[in-house]
């Protein structure tokens, strides 16, 4: 029995792919990749509903690596998709290697993203991740040169379709005739794609600091100012991202809290001057209740040391100029 590796997102191409290859009569074992950008969760309803068995890789390390240097540059924001697709590519060909498996299937759909999914970019993948002519895309497989499963018979090309472009009125039909009803959106869980998340991560880059999973964890909550080249601060924007920096701080860092007035809480990652600390008390205030220009004691706490000090409200226009 011919058996398949596919990549298993969530999203609906992912999932129509590794159906089409179950309709020949394929073994399809799903993989799915994890990181800080983007989890498995999605790929695990897909696979309980596609009744396939499911890996799940963290290529942490790795991706981390390709997403600072890309060999293929970046899409529209800090996605590196081309280099992204050739290492998920290379780690589910070392899983089709120790499975036995004959090919490596994805649900990329020519013509769809102008950068990543062209006939160049989709020969780049192969060629780069070391598996040439290993990898079927069912979706648009007609369209594309024969792989070596379509040329041995291990797959019908006759079953394969002809995709093309952004629409997709026809993955839509072919989701109806599946009884396929749960797909995430297309990047819809890729944080690379969000332009807020992008900046921040780019500004983390250019700080120098070795980066941490708290660090870009850190990236998702709150308000993010820079204050120094060294320094930046994070603002919580409600309760739930103030409980989330308190949970993530640690006793290198500054923890601030306004008192009298309902707000934010505040944290400098790995420590600031007394100057920053008071400049992070001043913007605490100001996106807390108290009035513009109002001043209020704040709380410091770095470790087991806490102080007390005086604070007023930073201005609107410094306090966006900071903004991150």
């Amino acid at each position: 029995m011919t058996r398949a590796i596919a990549l298993i997102s969530g999203g609906l191409d992912s999932i129509l792919a590794a159906a089409l290859m179950r309709e020949q009569g394929i073994d399809v074992l799903g993989v799915a990749f994890t990181t800080p950008f983007f989890s498995e969760g999605n790929a695990r309803a897909a696979a309980h509903d596609l009744s396939i068995s499911l890996r799940v890789v963290d290529i942490t390390q790795p991706h981390l690596d390709v997403v600072r240097r890309p060999r293929f540059g970046y899409g529209k924001h800090l996605n590196p998709c081309i280099d992204c697709h050739i290492l998920m590519v290379r780690e589910a060909g070392g899983l089709m290697e120790a499975e036995g498996a004959d090919c490596i299937v994805t649900g990329e759909v020519l013509g769809q993203r102008p950068m990543s999914q062209n006939k160049r970019a989709l020969k780049i993948v192969e060629d780069v991740s070391g598996y040439p002519g290993r990898v079927v895309r069912p979706l648009s497989a007609t369209l594309l040169p024969e792989t070596i499963p379509e040329r041995e018979g291990a797959v019908d090309r006759s079953r394969l379709l002809d995709i093309h472009g952004r629409s997709r009125k026809t993955q839509l039909k072919l989701a109806r005739r599946y009884g396929i009803t749960r797909f995430s959106t297309p990047a819809g869980g890729c944080l690379l794609t969000d332009p807020v998340f992008s900046r921040r991560l780019r500004d983390l880059f250019e700080s120098g600091r070795d980066i941490t999973l708290r660090d870009i964890a850190l990236l998702k909550v709150g308000r993010h100012l820079r204050l120094s080249p060294e320094t930046k601060v994070v603002i919580g924007r409600h309760a739930e991202d103030n409980e989330r920096i308190v949970e993530m701080s640690t006793p290198d860092d500054d923890v601030i809290k306004v008192e009298r007035f309902p707000g934010p809480i505040a944290l400098i990652p790995y420590g600031g001057t007394p100057d920053e600390v008071k400049q992070a008390a001043d913007i605490c205030i100001r996106y807390s209740d108290a009035p513009d220009g109002a001043a209020a004691p704040a709380v410091w706490k770095k470790g087991d040391m806490e102080r007390r000090l005086d604070a007023r409200s930073s201005s609107l226009i410094v306090t966006r100029k900071l903004m991150i």
